[in-house]
């Protein structure tokens, strides 16, 4: 470790004008943790896009390397959870925005924010889910969790064509669940079905302003979206149903009343990726590998290089991303 390595900062001047660049760092600009990794696969999340293009206050520390997934191998570690050539994962815990992240050959991380590749899965596999299909499984296992089964309805998925949308169609359609799902990109639809919706909504149906209470369409949902659109389906949720709220691709705000709540006994829960126990991680980790159709996810996925990350971190800003990206770091 003692060459320099590739690695993305971005930066801020004294007017906190942000710039982004690929740089070479070493073992010296690595930060305090038990364990060095060497990052073999990354990915590129709404939330990198953000850190990366400057357009959302994800950065809390300057300068940083973006990058809040990672998969690769131990290299070395002063404690006793992990040794050298573990295969291992991150997601979350503030990588990428006050810890460097995974935009670098190595990094320097807690093992409490660690845990082991699970069973079945490359690093390559699980970049291709990343913190996106993560969430995506914690949002099901909350549906779950609340007593919402195949046999309770439809369930609403927004943002379909998104990381954690594309991911959980999958997981919910292999599980026996009706899918609906809301996109912007109807041109999108006939890939949609294929990872298992059943039907295939524009999103304006949800995202514009709409009636405190509307008619009971879903028995469930999860929005990765917010905003209006997160409202309109608490209002459109049937009696005793839930949703699962985990993005804000529309806005923070959640313009909505009590109505849902107090008439329809209807159920929100959050969803929080970035902070989840490590016994939360690794059963969500454990659903996915048994969960997960891998030739679905191998059509919601693509892979790109180390140079290609910036472009695709405003792509994905922009919309133009289908699905996941992986990174493989080996590719410069």
């Amino acid at each position: 470790m003692q060459e320099p390595f590739k690695a993305i900062v971005v930066s801020r001047d004294e007017n906190k004008k942000q710039s982004v660049a690929i740089t070479e760092l070493t073992n010296a600009d690595l930060m305090e943790g038990d364990v060095v990794v060497e990052v073999e696969a990354t990915t590129v999340n709404y939330k990198d896009g953000l850190a990366i293009t400057g357009k959302g206050p994800v950065v809390r520390r300057w300068p940083m390397v973006p990058g809040i997934d990672a998969a690769g191998t131990v290299v070395s570690s002063t404690g006793s959870e992990f040794k050298a050539g573990d295969k291992v994962l991150l997601n979350g815990f503030g990588v990428g925005e006050t810890h460097l992240g995974a935009y670098a050959r190595y990094m320097q991380l807690s093992s409490d924010w660690l845990i082991p590749l699970p069973e079945g899965m490359s690093t390559h596999d699980t970049m291709a889910v990343g913190t996106a299909g993560y969430t995506a499984m914690l949002s099901v296992m909350a549906l779950e969790r609340h007593g919402i089964t195949p046999a309770s309805g439809p369930i609403a998925v927004t943002g379909a064509n998104g990381g954690v949308g594309t991911v959980a169609i999958a997981l919910l359609s292999k599980l026996g669940y009706e899918v609906i799902a809301s996109t912007g990109r109807l041109g999108e639809a006939d890939f949609l079905r294929s990872l298992g919706a059943t039907e295939v909504i524009d999103r304006a149906e949800l995202s514009e302003p709409g009636k405190p209470l509307g008619k009971e369409r879903f028995a469930g949902g999860i929005d990765a979206v917010g905003s209006h659109t997160l409202a309109n389906l608490l209002a459109q949720t049937r009696y005793g149903g839930v949703v699962a709220a985990c993005g804000l691709a529309q806005g923070m705000d959640l313009p909505t009343t009590v109505a849902p709540f107090i008439l329809r006994g209807v159920t929100l829960c959050g969803i929080d990726s970035v902070m989840a126990p490590k016994a939360v991680r690794i059963e969500a980790w454990r659903r996915i590998a048994k969960d997960l159709d891998m030739e679905k996810l191998k059509a919601i996925s693509k892979t790109i290089g180390f140079e290609d990350i910036i472009g695709a971190a405003t792509d994905i800003l922009d919309g133009k991303i289908r699905g996941r990206v992986v990174v493989d770091m080996t590719i410069t």
